[in-house]
Parts: structure tokens; C-alpha cells; sequence
């Protein structure tokens, strides 16, 4: 058995069927994990999820903004050209459910390796420890459990810009949902650079993993999406970027966890 981690689909079906073929994927013994955004800007976002509910024993996902955005269209507006077909699928239903039950963190350990990896769709800031991220991305699962037609209306927004124990309620849980789905830049207090997308830095403000490369222990590994402009390049063995930009003409990346090896298919 060997475990996967795709980054940012974004709606490449086809891509991603060639990726799994090129890693022979078998859905009987093998898991696989992606890491945020499987849909939106690309063609085929239903047939992405389709693959992901028909495979559901041996497929994960953690959930990345472009997710959470489809789950707003679902409980409240219902309209979007890019995401038409999902809208108007008749698996509408079992995409939403399906959805709503992913969680923001994963984590994974390879007993031959000793290795532990935590697979969130953006990363983890430094503010918080690996058991921080894991208690909130809980926090945020239960949210979308039991009050998710509100929690979706609220989270838009680029504030509060710090995280703070003391936040509260709605303006809490947006703040979680930022740094785990749309962090890049943080400023030396940890705070959210939200507007910055490039992949190099302004003064003030430093790429996220510069700074949460020290809290992590010597077995402990980050693996997230997200950022294309990167184009998985952290120089860093411990925290590994996945998104390389398929949806903008570049290539699909997976990693094994048992070996760190790198596996990619071009954009069709």
C-alpha cells in the first residue's frame, strides 16, 4: 500500500487520470489524498468529484478555498459559469455531502519511515503547533456540520488579519478558514498578507514556511497547494508545495509519502 498526495486539480480531469496512471494507482490497497481545490477554472470539476465520491474508501481530501467557495454556491446562490456543471449536476446532493465532511487538516504517518505529515490546503502559520492546527481544523469541521448555511455566508473577507485565542464566533472561525486555505505572506506578528500572490515577498513579510519551518520536530512534514506562483519550490525537505499550476497550462504533481518521490503530468 502505498499513499498519494495530489495538488490543486482545479477541475483537470484528464490530467488527473493520467497522473494516476502514471503512479499505478490501485483504489483497492493504495490512498490517496488531495490536498485543496479540487475544482473551479478547469472544464471538469464534476467528474473530479464523481472520481472522488465512486472512490471514497481510499480517496481523502482537506477542504481549499476554491472547495469552500463551491459549498457557498450550493446553500446560497446556485449560479456560476465555471462551475455550471456541478451546479446543475443530478449528484448535487452527494457532492455536498461528501464536501461538507472534509476537514481542513489531515494527517498521515508512514510506520517504515517514521515520518508524519500534516496536509493542509495552504499550510500551518507558525502562531499555532501541529496539535493547534489539528484542534481547529475540528473546530471548523463541526462548524460546517451543524451551522453551515451561516458559517458559509460569513467567511468572506480579508479580516480579522491575526489570529487571536480570543476571537470569537464567526469572525474566529473566517480567521482559521484564512490562514489554512489562503495564507501566503505572513508579517512577523503572523499576520495575513491576503493580497500578496506573487512568489516573492515584500518587505515586512515573509513566505509562511520560513517561519513554521522551525516549530516542526525531525520526523514531522507539511505537505500543502495553493500557491502556483511557487511552483512547489520551498528549498525546504520538510515542507513540500504541490500546486504547480495545472489549471494555468503548467503540470499536476503527486508525491509518495513512503519515499518523498515527485510524480507529474503536463497539462494537456
Amino acid at each position: 500500500m502505498a499513499h498519494y498526495v495530489v495538488g490543486d486539480v482545479q477541475g483537470c480531469y484528464q490530467e488527473l487520470q493520467s497522473l494516476l496512471k502514471k503512479i499505478n494507482f490501485n483504489s483497492n490497497k493504495d490512498k490517496l489524498i488531495f490536498a485543496g481545490d479540487l475544482v473551479n477554472r478547469g472544464s471538469e470539476s464534476e467528474k473530479v468529484l464523481n472520481f472522488c465520491i465512486k472512490n471514497k474508501n481510499s480517496v481523502r481530501a482537506v477542504l481549499g478555498n476554491h472547495d469552500f467557495y463551491l459549498l457557498y454556491l450550493i446553500e446560497h446562490e446556485k449560479k456560476d459559469k465555471s462551475l455550471k456543471k456541478v451546479l446543475e449536476s443530478k449528484n448535487l446532493n452527494k457532492y455536498h455531502s461528501w464536501l461538507k465532511k472534509l476537514p481542513l487538516l489531515i494527517e498521515v504517518k508512514i510506520k517504515e519511515s517514521k515520518q508524519t505529515y500534516l496536509i493542509s490546503h495552504a499550510g500551518i502559520p507558525f502562531l499555532w503547533t501541529s496539535k493547534d492546527a489539528k484542534k481547529l481544523s475540528k473546530e471548523v469541521t463541526e462548524s460546517l456540520k451543524n451551522d453551515s448555511y451561516n458559517l458559509l455566508a460569513n467567511i468572506w473577507g480579508d479580516t480579522p488579519k491575526i489570529w487571536s485565542s480570543k476571537l470569537k464566533k464567526y469572525k474566529r472561525l473566517r480567521t482559521i478558514i484564512n490562514y489554512f486555505t489562503r495564507m501566503r505572506f505572513l508579517g512577523e506578528d503572523g499576520s495575513l498578507k491576503l493580497d500578496l500572490k506573487s512568489s516573492k515577498p515584500k518587505k515586512g513579510y515573509v513566505r509562511w514556511f520560513e517561519q513554521t519551518k522551525k516549530n516542526l520536530k525531525d520526523n514531522e512534514n507539511i505537505i500543502f497547494g495553493h500557491w502556483a506562483s511557487l511552483d512547489g519550490k520551498t528549498n525546504l525537505d520538510n515542507i513540500i508545495g504541490l500546486d504547480t499550476g495545472c489549471v494555468w497550462g503548467n503540470k499536476l504533481t503527486a508525491i509518495r509519502l513512503e519515499d518523498k518521490k515527485l510524480f507529474h503530468v503536463k497539462k494537456k
